[in-house]
């Protein structure tokens, strides 16, 4: 038996091996017992018998993107499912179970989650999941459907209990990723492969609504101030250089005079201004 090559099934998932095994078993003929021997030769016969009519009812069809799990006396007869296209059911003693290949998504309820600081957070997301293996979802679990979903509330509830309350409303897609990589190790058992996972809306109670939108107010005021600061610090700089440059040319404050009379000319026609050196009134003052 260890100089045998195995087969390509020997390959597959131990998940599914005993899945495979057993199916390979209820293959062979000669591992039905006499009663189920009879069966077949009876529902043969009488398939023959009545060729007209049985093709209505051994001739069954399945969709491109399904497939049909057969059993036969309770035993999965085929290492992989049947379709799509049309196949053959034996009456009285095949049984054939559909499965939808197509992607699934169903939306996870809303959460009550304590964060890691001790916030209490309403949390609800998205799953979308495909059936990877047909066999492994019929015969490993009785829904597969009803399972995954309450796996994904689950894992939501144990991933962002271990999160801080600043996390959950910055790191969402490493989050998702996070849960994606749990809820898929756990389903490949299954046959089901977890695509993607999305959480939709993060609800906090309203005084902590109330308490983050006053501390956000306040952070925009003091960043406000401290740029009001700088622009009145950087404008006295201005003005001392421009008032060093006027200090050693005495004639630049007549022109700035001039500059100043032009632009409220243009602006006002009826004003007339006329500007009075300050050397003169400094005559004035040193006479008094």
């Amino acid at each position: 038996m260890a100089g045998k090559v195995s087969s390509p099934a020997a390959n597959q998932p131990n998940q599914t091996e005993p899945i495979r095994k057993a199916s390979r078993h209820g293959d062979d003929r000669a591992s039905l017992s006499l009663p189920e021997r009879l069966m077949v030769a009876i529902s043969m016969l009488f398939a023959l018998c009545t060729l007209p009519l049985t093709l209505l009812t051994c001739m069954k069809v399945v969709a491109e993107y399904e497939r049909a799990v057969i059993f036969r006396f309770g035993r999965i007869v085929h290492t992989k499912p049947k379709g799509p296209g049309i196949f053959i059911a034996w009456p009285l003693i095949d049984r054939f179970i559909r499965v939808d290949l197509r992607t699934v998504s169903f939306d996870i309820p809303p959460q009550e989650i304590l964060t890691k600081d001790s916030v209490t957070v309403s949390v609800d997301g998205v799953v979308y999941y495909r059936v990877i293996c047909p066999i492994s979802s019929v015969a490993n679990v009785e829904n597969a459907q009803g399972a995954t979903q309450l796996l994904a509330q689950t894992t939501l509830r144990n991933v962002l209990g271990t999160k801080n309350l600043s996390q959950l409303l910055s790191d969402r897609a490493c989050i998702s990723q996070s849960m994606q990589d749990t809820l898929d190790e756990a389903t490949d058992v299954w046959g089901i492969k977890v695509e993607r996972v999305e959480i939709k809306d993060v609800k906090l109670p309203h005084q902590l609504q109330r308490a983050m939108a006053a501390e956000a107010e306040a952070t925009r005021d003091a960043r406000a101030k401290v740029i009001a600061a700088e622009g009145e610090m950087n404008a006295s700089r201005a003005l001392k250089e421009a008032s060093l440059v006027i200090a050693e040319s005495p004639s630049a404050l007549q022109l700035r005079y001039l500059q100043t009379l032009t632009t409220i000319a243009a602006e006002r026609n009826s004003t007339i201004i006329f500007p009075l050196p300050i050397d003169m009134m400094q005559q004035f003052v040193r006479k008094n």
